[in-house]
């Protein structure tokens, strides 16, 4: 089963031969338990060998390969990124450990920081040598990022920072965390918000993990209490995060999308082998539900692909504004599958003891945790109402809301 299109040309088919055959020939030996591992809800999985395989897949040239070559990428253009996404989860390629850094950050400074920044954090993201985390959400402050109240100021060389951050991820294994900070006194919304580079090994940084109703802690509290971090780390100017801050969740909403829906292609692919385990395919109602998932999942290809393109203000076009939102239902409505496919099991918990990348503590069936995790869905990353309000406003025109 796939959602995915045939290769349009020989040159793409070679690529994404290529592409097969180093996986292959890598995914084995020390990697080889990585396979399909680190996705959504299974991010703690693995981690320091996810790591390791961040800088398996720089030694062969496939990070970063839609960057520019001049800062550390192959310069592919855009069908042959999306193929390497897809070729690399059809192929069990395990959640990159280095996501954050190479689909976000990487990019954003690329088009909005100094060079000197440029050369010193680009080469480590390329490399799997440094992770990040986002510091964007905060307790008054999830969907409505402009509410920032963390707040940044000048010591000297230094940016003194004060504030909590909260549900971000990965955050207990990053090295930096690029930080959304008021900086300007009295100013409010989106005005006097700067986008600062913060190291997380330090005093100044308490770093508290959130237990999930799967049994997972990937997300995290963030306080920051006096924490540091040079003058000259700010992306953009003093003042611009919130259009650097923009800039970044345009890259996120972008090629990223794509690597996701074969992710979600493979979850399905589970809950179809769960229904043939069951004998239950010959149904025709959870036929037909099966069915309309796949069809879903092919749309939400072909609408990732046709909002891949970010104009010369690093904005993405209408098109994309509808992506967030339709994955969020058609996740929820996968897992939701998954439960009426178990049937009387969906009312136990299948848990297995095998999950050699955390040892001791025990894991919740895949249909499960694939239900459980995607209850969250339609509110992280902008909650459903937010994300019809930005359509309504931003992409027809319509009046804003009254606030």
């Amino acid at each position: 089963m796939s959602a995915g299109a045939a290769p349009t040309t020989p040159d793409e088919a070679a690529f994404r031969e290529e592409i097969r055959d180093w996986m292959a020939e890598h995914l084995r030996g020390e990697f080889a338990g990585l396979r399909f591992r680190g996705g959504p809800g299974d991010e703690h999985a693995f981690v320091e060998e996810r790591m390791a395989w961040e800088r398996e897949l720089a030694g062969g040239g496939w990070t970063c390969v839609g960057w520019p070559v001049e800062h550390g990428g192959r310069g592919l253009p855009l069908h042959l990124e999306v193929a390497f996404h897809e070729e690399y989860a059809r192929s069990g390629g395990p959640g990159r450990a280095g996501l954050v850094g190479e689909g976000l950050l990487g990019p954003t400074l690329i088009h909005f920081a100094s060079a000197g920044i440029q050369e010193r954090f680009l080469p480590g993201i390329a490399g799997g040598t440094e992770f990040w985390c986002q510091g964007y959400s905060e307790p008054n402050a999830g969907s409505d990022l402009a509410n920032v109240k963390t707040r940044a100021r000048l010591e000297g060389d230094e940016w003194v920072i004060d504030g909590q951050k909260v549900w971000t991820s990965l955050a207990q294994w990053s090295d930096w965390c690029f930080v959304v900070a008021r900086t300007e006194e009295g100013s409010e919304r989106h005005k006097g918000l700067s986008y600062l580079l913060v190291p997380m090994d330090q005093p100044g940084v308490d770093i508290r993990p959130i237990r999930q109703i799967t049994g997972t802690a990937e997300f995290n509290e963030v306080f920051f209490d006096g924490a540091r971090t040079s003058a000259d780390l700010v992306v953009g100017a003093p003042g611009e995060g919130w259009k650097v801050a923009m800039g970044t969740l345009a890259f996120e909403r972008g090629v990223l999308t794509l690597g996701q829906q074969m992710a979600f292609e493979r979850e399905l692919g589970h809950i179809l082998a769960a229904a043939r385990e069951r004998g239950r395919t010959g149904e025709p109602v959870l036929r037909q539900q099966l069915a309309g998932l796949w069809i879903r999942l092919s749309i939400m290809r072909w609408n990732a692909l046709r909002a891949l393109r970010v104009d010369e203000n690093v904005e993405l076009p209408r098109e994309a504004l509808i992506n967030k939102l339709y994955w969020a239902g058609l996740h929820q409505d996968m897992g939701e599958a998954a439960m009426d496919v178990l049937g009387p099991d969906a009312l136990l918990t299948r848990y297995s003891d095998a999950d050699e990348g955390d040892a001791g503590e025990l894991e919740m069936g895949g249909e499960h945790k694939l239900f459980f995790f995607s209850r969250a869905d339609t509110i992280y990353g902008g909650s459903d109402e937010i994300q019809r309000n930005i359509i309504g406003e931003r992409g027809l025109g319509l009046p804003r809301e009254p606030r």
